[in-house]
């Protein structure tokens, strides 16, 4: 299933992925900082969801309280809370 997930607080508009069998798949951001928003959807490709959330939650952008990273692990959170 994917999800599509709208960031607050980031240069990035959206986040859009997949969750198959507890890992994380297919991560695309909608703009941000391309090359570094490319390199951490290839990180955390295969990923086990949970893990991903505990690496990158909290994670602040310079003076901002949250990141693109912190928006992913919000984003798996919330797409974790339909799943239920």
């Amino acid at each position: 299933m994917q999800y599509q997930y709208k960031t607050k607080g980031t240069c990035s508009q959206a986040i859009f992925f997949e969750i198959e069998d507890g890992k994380l798949k297919n991560v695309q951001f909608m703009g941000g900082c391309n090359g570094n928003l490319k390199g951490i959807g290839s990180l955390v490709e295969g990923m086990d969801v949970h893990t991903v959330i505990e690496r990158l939650e909290g994670t602040k952008c310079g003076m901002k309280q949250t990141s693109c990273p912190d928006q992913l692990a919000q984003a798996l959170k919330a797409a974790l809370n339909t799943q239920e």
